[in-house]
């Protein structure tokens, strides 16, 4: 007799629904290249931003991608202080990805992503730590 837990049912029920809505931005259906864009670009955002901010945005995700989200953090090394370019570069190498350009269109689709399934004052919240050179991705 299987028993269900009804939050783990909708968390896995939601990231379906966000890799669902990244493959889509995408315009791709390979949802396992999906998943591996958006833990790259969550790492590199979550070494960013910063702890406070980081804590605050984590704290709005769906539960299964919030543990992608801190999958491997080590807290005392943030904020990193990345440039574009060099936030760009590692979401291209972390994610496998081909080019530069490929890494800041799937920036740009996960933080779409963000922006339409999160409260909008943590997506605030998060762009106002961020560097104006930033504005392209966002």
């Amino acid at each position: 007799m299987g028993h269900q837990v009804s939050v783990i049912d909708r968390t896995v029920a939601k990231t379906n629904e966000w890799l669902d809505r990244l493959s889509r931005e995408l315009g791709t259906e390979d949802r396992q290249q999906a998943y591996g864009l958006l833990r790259a670009v969550l790492h590199a955002l979550r070494d960013r931003i910063g702890t406070e901010v980081s804590v605050h945005l984590a704290a709005q995700l769906p539960l299964l991608v919030r543990g992608i989200f801190y999958e491997g953090w080590d807290p005392g090394s943030t904020p990193q202080k990345l440039t574009l370019d060099e936030f760009i570069v590692r979401v291209e190498r972390d994610a496998t990805l081909q080019s530069s350009a490929e890494a800041a269109s799937a920036t740009r689709a996960v933080m779409q992503v963000l922006r339409d399934e999160l409260a909008p004052g943590i997506m605030d919240h998060v762009i106002a730590v961020l560097p104006d050179e930033f504005g392209v991705v966002l």
